[in-house]
């Protein structure tokens, strides 16, 4: 069997970014996967890239000029005499502004736009960027720790070649902000298996399907609380296996949140490690270019061994379950172990439930054809009824991926 070409992005400088000192996201995670992998000698496997960093031109692709300004223009100092527009640009509280905010967002954007790039190219098989996947954030403001949507433009540049793009989720949170994105678009399925109810950012309801164009292109699997590695698989690989199959995507991008792994701060699902990975490998063995980014994570040694790992399963290498030295072996004392087993808790996911969500996201696939047809004329892309494509923004549904030119 072949073996995958597979492309490592990681910018060193991702580590040293701050959110507070008591906020749960830690960019040091991202330096803690990387520093894993290379004492596991993952990055033998690898070609490893430093990616460009994103452009003011390039976010603005996606997002609002006057928030793209915000960002690359504000500094900690002007924060006082800027609370009010912060405030318009939902950048408080949680989502809070930071010394070194632009160049973080520039490093995560910059990291999914480039491997889109390689993936067009055809240079690569399979590209990671464990500092993006923050797919909270909305095209006038930030969200849920999320700044700027690297998600979306990194699909976005995938949609200048393909046809077809399919974004699975499986933080634990629901990917509201790509799923928005995209509401309207039937070039870009959405597929988010997530924790629904009360809940952060509390949308991604089994009913919330796509409008218009895109109605029945945003598929929703709303969990419950303590959901371990059988009865997540149980729904993830036939809804998977049956959503390729129907909409043939030509590339994938995969958020994949390590929140949704058992002891997360922030989390509330009983996933091991290997059961989250499985996931990964499942949509690995389609064949298909895929983009594989982080997303959530706040237990920060978990982060770190989830995607470590998955780095490997990626790159088809069997790895030792005891962690090798290397500059934060402290951190996972004491028994130094890489997988975490789920823990005994209950999980309220009956099969009743469960089933009921398949049953409902098949029967949404039989309103619709099979892939929907697309032909290029004159170098862009346009629907097989040949209607104008434009931006749309409606109800702060935006939807970026319509009228798509060469560069």
């Amino acid at each position: 069997m072949k073996k995958n070409r597979v492309v490592y992005l990681y910018d060193e400088d991702i580590g040293g970014f701050l959110y507070g000192k008591d906020h749960p996201m830690k960019p040091q995670r991202i330096k803690m996967t990387h520093s894993m992998v290379m004492a596991y000698d993952l990055l033998s496997e690898l070609k490893v890239i430093t990616p460009r960093r994103a452009s003011p031109e390039e976010m603005s692709c996606f997002h609002t000029e006057d928030y793209v300004r915000f960002l690359q223009t504000t500094t900690f100092e002007d924060m006082k005499q800027k609370q009010s527009v912060a405030s318009l640009f939902n950048v408080i509280e949680d989502t809070p502004f930071f010394p070194g905010l632009f160049e973080f967002c520039r490093i995560s954007a910059g990291g999914s736009i480039t491997a889109a790039e390689i993936i067009n190219k055809g240079k690569a098989d399979i590209a990671i960027n464990w500092a993006g996947g923050l797919h909270h954030a909305k095209k006038g403001s930030a969200s849920g720790f999320c700044y700027v949507a690297d998600c979306v433009l990194g699909i976005l540049k995938l949609l200048e070649r393909y046809q077809r793009v399919m974004y699975v989720d499986i933080d634990v949170h629901h990917g509201d902000g790509v799923e928005e994105a995209f509401y309207l678009s039937d070039r870009v399925l959405t597929v988010s298996f997530h924790k629904y109810g009360d809940f952060f950012p509390g949308t991604g309801s089994l009913s919330d399907i796509g409008y218009g164009k895109g109605k029945y292109y945003s598929v929703n699997v709303p969990l419950l609380d303590g959901i371990g590695d059988e009865s997540y698989h149980s729904v993830f690989k036939p809804i998977i296996q049956r959503l390729i199959e129907w909409f043939r995507p030509e590339a994938i991008f995969l958020q994949s949140g390590a929140d949704s792994v058992v002891g997360d701060k922030l989390g509330v699902f009983n996933l091991s490690i290997k059961g989250h990975a499985e996931c990964v490998r499942f949509l690995k063995s389609f064949g298909i270019p895929m983009i594989v980014s982080g997303g959530g994570g706040y237990s920060i040694r978990n982060v770190a061994r989830c995607w470590t790992y998955e780095t490997a399963v990626l790159v088809d290498k069997d790895i030792s379950n005891e962690i090798p030295n290397h500059s934060f072996i402290d951190f996972y004392a004491p028994d130094y172990s890489l997988n975490q087993k789920s823990c005994r808790i209950t999980n309220i996911n009956t099969p009743t439930y469960l089933n009921r969500i398949i049953e409902t996201v098949f029967d949404n696939m039989r309103h619709l054809p099979c892939a929907p047809s697309y032909s290029l004329i004159n170098g862009q892309f346009k629907s097989s009824n040949n209607e104008e494509l434009d931006h749309i923004f409606d109800e702060g549904i935006s939807s970026y991926y319509l009228s798509l030119k060469p560069e």
